[in-house]
């Protein structure tokens, strides 16, 4: 059944392929969270696995709620690794187990650039797409990822 919800079909395609690529990301973004949850060793260890522990399990919250938004719009969300890996801006470093500062820079690194690439979706969705829905989502996500980012800037002050 066709969408009828005031929102072009050309802008819908263009909206859920940027969601796509948020799912993506945060795909990404949770794997590696999650492989420095199993890997942090040395003298915080307790702390940061903890840490990495409850920002994991806020991702996987983030995940869903932006495959939800991409099936709001009337599409299928992509699924799979290899899908996830093609459409994501984030980089993995496979085989490699950096140091307990190296992980918190890294995870630092990647939700500044969420938050950068949320920052650009926002605009577009609220001025070339007209899609106030996407808009709003978009902003507290981009504000989640923000604060995360300051957690972790915290860390390594």
């Amino acid at each position: 059944m066709k969408l009828n919800i005031g929102i072009s079909e050309k802008h819908l395609e263009s909206i859920t392929s940027l969601l796509s690529t948020v799912l993506a990301d945060e795909m990404v973004l949770y794997i590696k969270t999650r492989k420095f949850h199993w890997n942090v060793s040395g003298e915080s260890f307790m702390e940061l696995h903890k840490l990495f522990e409850g920002q994991y399990k806020q991702l996987e919250e983030y995940i869903d709620e932006v495959a939800e938004r991409i099936n709001k719009l009337g599409v299928k969300t992509i699924g799979t690794l290899t899908e996830f890996a093609a459409a994501t801006t984030l980089t993995e470093s496979p085989g490699k187990y950096p140091s307990q500062k190296n992980m918190l820079q890294e995870l630092l690194a990647d939700h500044e650039t969420l938050t950068r690439h949320l920052r650009k979706q926002v605009e577009l969705c609220g001025t070339k797409y007209k899609d106030a829905g996407t808009t709003d989502f978009l902003t507290g996500l981009m504000e989640s990822h923000e604060t995360t980012a300051w957690v972790l800037r915290r860390y390594l002050n």
